[in-house]
């Protein structure tokens, strides 16, 4: 396994930003789904508008291509949970809707990742990382189907094999595995506070699933590798739209 996530010298300061995104993020996503525990859907709205400030922000100090992953990794998770929740009702929100924090709540989900990701701490100690996530993770999957937890979790345990394919054969390895702390960490303090439920036999398997699912980290890790994959082509496209469109003398090329 070590194989995969070979030493890297890292040879530079710490990025202290990175640091603060990953805190931040971690600190927010507590006091927001501990908030809404038991608040009304006007206080749900509220953090809502509170979420897309902070990511608003976070993002004026990224590059281009980050901010455009995390664009798509907004809309392609938003459609997801859309069609997760309030249409096969895999998990279930209080209202029964998809909460207006959640959206821009991806999007720091997803900065914070990449932010880990690439930061000295994970660059530095990535087999070490490595290997406690898959262990960890593994146990928690093992746990889930072996009888003696509260709520069988056969789908967590397909998951995690899922999981382990973006591991050790996607591209972006570091983002994975960042990913696995902050989903874990939401997931966890969300369903333990009640602001959501996953559905004890999934609707599409037909098969029991935690409540989180241990390998819940692979569907974030979806959205991940679509926002990844998808940034570079949107950004060319766009670059061709305008250069089409400055060529047709619609687009002044001034400054």
């Amino acid at each position: 396994m070590l194989r995969y996530f070979p030493h890297v010298n890292v040879d530079y300061a710490h990025r202290k930003r990175d640091y603060y995104i990953a805190a931040f993020t971690f600190f927010c996503v507590a006091v927001c789904l501990i908030s809404d525990a038991n608040a009304t859907l006007e206080k749900q709205n509220a953090l809502g508008v509170c979420a897309w400030v902070f990511l608003v922000g976070w993002l004026l100090g990224e590059d281009r291509e980050t901010r455009m992953q995390v664009v798509i990794a907004v809309i392609f998770a938003t459609i997801g949970e859309h069609f997760a929740s309030p249409y096969m009702g895999g998990y279930t929100y209080r209202f029964e809707n998809v909460p207006a924090y959640v959206p821009p709540g991806h999007g720091l989900v997803y900065l914070t990742a990449v932010a880990l990701g690439r930061s000295g701490l994970f660059l530095r100690y990535a087999r070490q990382i490595a290997t406690f996530v898959v262990l960890v993770c593994g146990a928690w999957s093992i746990w889930g189907i072996s009888g003696y937890a509260k709520q069988g979790d056969s789908v967590g345990a397909l998951l995690f094999c899922v999981f382990l394919a973006y591991l050790f054969k996607g591209r972006s390895p570091m983002v994975y595995l960042a990913a696995f702390f902050i989903t874990t960490w939401l997931e966890l303090i969300g369903t333990a506070v009640g602001t959501w439920k996953w559905a004890a036999i999934d609707p599409v398997l037909d098969l029991p699933q935690g409540n989180p699912p241990s390998g819940v980290a692979a569907w974030y890790c979806l959205v991940d590798a679509v926002a990844m994959g998808g940034a570079a082509p949107v950004l060319h496209g766009f670059a061709k739209v305008l250069n089409y469109l400055k060529s047709q003398g619609i687009v002044s090329t001034s400054n």
